[in-house]
């Protein structure tokens, strides 16, 4: 296993569960509401992180994923976000009993265009949390737009400070 990949993906998993405990407590009405940024809700942009951690997963994972899970969600968004949470802590967890022989590997898959690539595991690991990174920052700007005040930090640096505070 690679350290450093599994640090970024605990960390990834602890900045979504940041985001996540924010959004338990939103008001649903301001979920929907159109905001200017890549995808034009909370609710949507919360789904496209989500989506693409499921579809990264299964793709390591050897399965074919071609459509974005959301599409088919029969659930609340409590639920959901109960959901992501769990995944993003489920690819941490696959990738810990994971050897660097395997990390090192390289997978061939389809996107949701059709369009075909080979790319080594490991290097699309740390897209799915630069991705991540990329989009919560969007969270957090829709977030202060409708009125919340009481953001976290989701910076790796605060995480690696919580995680080794006796070099702070």
């Amino acid at each position: 296993m690679s350290y450093s990949i599994y640090k970024h993906l605990q960390f990834n998993a602890w900045a979504n569960g940041k985001i996540v405990e924010i959004l338990k407590n939103l008001d649903e009405s301001l979920l929907d509401k159109e905001l200017k940024s890549s995808f034009p809700t909370i609710r949507k942009t919360v789904y496209h992180i989500w989506d693409a951690e499921l579809i990264w997963f299964r793709r390591i994972k050897g399965e074919q994923a071609t459509t974005w899970p959301s599409e088919d969600l029969n659930e609340t968004f409590l639920g959901s976000l109960e959901r992501w949470q769990k995944t993003s802590e489920e690819i941490a967890a696959f990738v810990k009993t994971k050897d660097k022989h395997y990390l090192n590997g390289t997978i061939t898959y389809t996107n949701t265009k059709g369009l075909q690539f080979t790319n080594r595991i490991e290097d699309l690991l740390f897209h799915l949390v630069n991705h991540g990174t990329f989009h919560r920052g969007q969270l957090i700007t829709m977030l202060r737009e409708v009125g919340e005040e009481k953001l976290p930090s989701t910076d790796l640096i605060a995480y690696i400070r919580q995680l080794e505070p006796t070099l702070n």
